[in-house]
């Protein structure tokens, strides 16, 4: 059985790390799965939107396999730490938006892997937190760079100094989550979220995610260079003549990704 789903519908693609009897833990193996369908995912012109989540109701992900790390080498334990950052990175360089379907407890890993999404929609039974220091190690693959960035430098130091663990709600307040669904149908909510922004040009959403991801670590003016470049390669798209088009007819576009 495959330790990570992948399946595509109406251009948007489903990722379900597919290990809940042991809480979606990632081992070595589920990290190599994870890390060939994200590198399918970011050549499929046909996917827009990518949703990533876990199998079952108790957990997205409680990060590393603590049972598999027991039994690794000094070497190997390196291995794993660089199978996760390269993956997360990956994640985060996607040019779809991303979406964490946060279904239940997201520790460790597991929470950066949310860091590494562009949105998170969460049930309110989740928790997070990077609990790493519990275990005397650090956040490896992404949150003590990806946290502060989103939520500030004093707040990120206390949730990882602390291995706190935050509820949902919790997490909404500080921007760590999006939103909190209540029907539990996190799945249901994050692809009514994605067919929102589907609604605009697929080339559009690419250029403006790597217009911002781009732009926010460098000072303003090569923020807005980088924006005039990723703006000048949507003028000449036929998506950009159909939006023209359909609002002098007063009809929705419908744009094709060129």
């Amino acid at each position: 059985m495959s330790k990570v789903l992948y399946s595509v519908e109406n251009h948007i693609a489903l990722v379900t790390v597919n290990r809940p009897e042991v809480l979606n833990c990632f081992d070595y193996e589920t990290l190599e799965q994870l890390n060939d369908i994200v590198g399918q995912i970011g050549l499929d012109s046909d996917v827009r939107a990518v949703i990533f989540t876990g199998a079952g109701e108790k957990a997205f992900s409680a990060g590393a396999d603590l049972k598999e790390r027991k039994t690794l080498s000094e070497q190997e334990v390196r291995r794993n730490v660089k199978a996760i950052r390269d993956v997360f990175n990956a994640i985060a360089d996607l040019p779809q938006p991303t979406i964490a379907a946060v279904n239940g407890y997201a520790f460790g890993g597991g929470f950066e892997l949310i860091l590494a999404c562009d949105f998170s929609i969460a049930v309110p039974e989740a928790k997070v937190g990077l609990t790493e220091t519990s275990w005397a190690i650090i956040p490896g693959a992404g949150g003590t760079q990806r946290l502060p960035r989103l939520i500030g430098e004093m707040r990120a130091k206390e949730l990882i100094f602390t291995a706190k663990k935050l509820t949902a709600e919790e997490a909404l307040d500080l921007g760590i989550l999006t939103k909190v669904v209540n029907d539990g149908d996190v799945v249901g909510a994050s692809k009514s979220f994605a067919e929102e922004m589907l609604k605009n040009g697929p080339i559009a959403l690419r250029q403006a995610k790597y217009a911002i991801s781009n732009g926010m670590n460098v000072d303003l003016q090569t923020g807005l260079r980088i924006e005039s470049k990723a703006y000048e390669l949507t003028i000449p798209t036929e998506d950009r003549l159909e939006a023209l088009h359909a609002f002098s007819e007063k009809r929705k576009p419908v744009f094709k990704g060129k």
